[in-house]
């Protein structure tokens, strides 16, 4: 299987979805206060475990 037969189906049905990329900056009310764990968090959402240096 090549690289773009492989990416093709990993992003299928990606486009119905509606999720923001990571980071202070792609949010709609950004807030304040945002430091390096809030950034890990935030990349690592909707991910069930914690990042690894948590």
């Amino acid at each position: 299987m090549d690289k773009k037969t492989i990416e093709e189906e990993a992003s299928e049905g990606l486009a119905d979805q509606h999720v923001r990329p990571a980071g202070k900056e792609s949010q709609k009310n950004p807030p304040k206060d945002w430091d390096d764990q809030d950034e890990e968090l935030d990349e690592s959402f909707p991910a069930s475990d914690p990042p690894a240096n948590y």
